[in-house]
């Protein structure tokens, strides 16, 4: 049998690693040339000043006496983007103890375990145009396994319902992502991110919802890639055309008010419930690239 490996085989781990971590440090660089586009499109009257850029800030992750990966923190506070993070990470080392515990795979790894991933958050100027979040990533322990999703968030009561042109459109962009592969099943990650993006103590969702899947392994990893990239070109196509055609509209001081107080939906969920801070902060991750996703300026009345 010949050495050369076909090219229906599947990769190897380190080969799998290596396209993960590419493309979604490619993803990072085409999303942050997206937005600050959309930066130089916005001006009088309704935004001022210069139009914002991203400051890249490399980090390492532990204290520099071991190499256990790091990544670049991208955050531009802008005119239009009130204060928007993308993310990339590669990481790897052990888990603590009673964390790997909740992480499958880790028991017959030691607690080992790579991971690599984008994540976005944006919090906006205008409170017509929605927040979003949109992440992906994949984790190694002795199993293997895709996550992430996307969701959105209009700030304003008019426009937190299902049937908003911004839900339907951004639900319909991940519709396709789905229904482009045989395994995802967009009807199942609609309930999930439903479920997930839920605020149990105020019994109210924290938006209009998307698609989250966790632990997404279907036994075919180059599938299951795909279907994650498409996941994450679904966003870069939509969210900017949904900033594009709100960022227009004008707004009243009770609408900015109202979009400060929506804000502290969000941090609620983030510090008490979401997974990915949880995860970042038990790992030992850059704590201001995970406490990024907090909005500049937020009012609980």
């Amino acid at each position: 049998m010949s050495a050369t490996r076909s090219a229906a085989a599947e990769p190897s781990l380190a080969e799998r690693q290596a396209l993960a971590r590419a493309w979604f440090e490619e993803l990072q660089g085409r999303i942050i040339a997206a937005f600050e586009a959309l930066e130089d499109k916005a001006g009088p009257p309704l935004y001022s000043g210069p139009a914002g850029r991203f400051e890249r800030t490399e980090w390492r992750r532990g204290d520099g006496s071991e190499d256990l990966g790091g990544g670049t923190m991208a955050v531009m506070r802008g005119r239009l983007f009130e204060k928007v993070g993308v993310h990339f990470s590669c990481v790897h080392g052990a888990f603590a103890p009673e964390f790997a515990r909740t992480i499958p795979g880790a028991d017959k790894s030691d607690g080992r375990f790579w991971a690599s991933g984008i994540s976005v958050i944006a919090h906006m100027v205008s409170p017509r145009v929605p927040a979003v979040h949109m992440n992906t990533r994949m984790l190694v322990t002795s199993e293997s396994w895709f996550g992430g999703g996307g969701d959105l968030t209009p700030l304003l009561d008019t426009q937190r319902n299902q049937d908003n042109p911004d839900a339907q459109d951004f639900h319909a962009a991940m519709r396709r992502a789905c229904e482009a592969h045989a395994g995802p099943d967009y009807e199942a990650m609609r309930k999930q991110c439903d479920e997930y993006f839920y605020l149990p103590h105020r019994q109210e969702a924290r938006g209009v919802g998307g698609i989250f899947y966790d632990r997404y392994n279907t036994g075919d990893w180059m599938t299951d890639f795909a279907f994650t990239r498409d996941v994450g070109l679904a966003f870069l196509d939509i969210y900017p055309r949904i900033v594009e055609r709100r960022m227009a509209q004008s707004w009243t001081s009770a609408e900015r008010e109202e979009q400060l107080v929506r804000r502290g939906r969000y941090v609620e969920f983030n510090l008490l419930y979401d997974r990915g801070t949880t995860f970042g902060l038990k790992t030992n991750g850059n704590v201001a690239s995970i406490l990024s996703s907090m909005p500049p300026v937020v009012k609980w009345p």
